[in-house]
C-alpha cells in the first residue's frame, strides 16, 4: 500500500474549483473556454475512476496542472488582446466596444 493518502473528496473540490475559477480569468476567449472545457474534463475522469491508486496520479497531475494553468493565466492577462465578436455583449448599443481591449 501506497504512503500517500487518497485525497478526501473536499480536496478534490477544492481543486477542481481553484482550477475552474483560473480558467475563467484568462482574458482570451479561446483560451479561457479551452481550459474550462480541460478541467471539466479532467475532473470527469477522476469521479468516474473508481482505483484510489489511479485517482491519486490523477489527483497529482492535476494539482501539477494546476500551477502551470496559474502562471499561463498571469502572463494571458498580461498580454491579453482584442476581445472577440463573441465575447461582446450589447454591440446594438454599444458599437465601440468592438474595439475595446480585454486587458482593461
Amino acid at each position: 500500500m501506497s504512503a500517500v493518502a487518497t485525497p478526501s473528496r473536499q480536496a478534490i473540490l477544492n481543486l477542481y474549483h481553484n482550477m475552474l475559477r483560473t480558467s475563467q480569468s484568462f482574458s482570451s476567449y479561446n483560451f479561457r473556454e479551452y481550459f474550462v472545457r480541460r478541467t471539466k474534463d479532467t475532473f470527469r475522469t477522476i469521479q468516474n475512476e473508481s482505483d484510489a491508486e489511479k485517482v491519486r496520479s490523477l489527483y497529482a497531475e492535476a494539482v501539477k496542472e494546476s500551477t502551470v494553468l496559474r502562471r499561463s493565466a498571469v502572463v494571458n492577462q498580461l498580454y491579453g488582446g482584442w476581445k472577440l465578436a463573441v465575447e461582446v455583449t450589447d454591440v446594438e448599443k454599444r458599437p465601440e466596444s468592438i474595439l475595446e481591449r480585454s486587458d482593461s
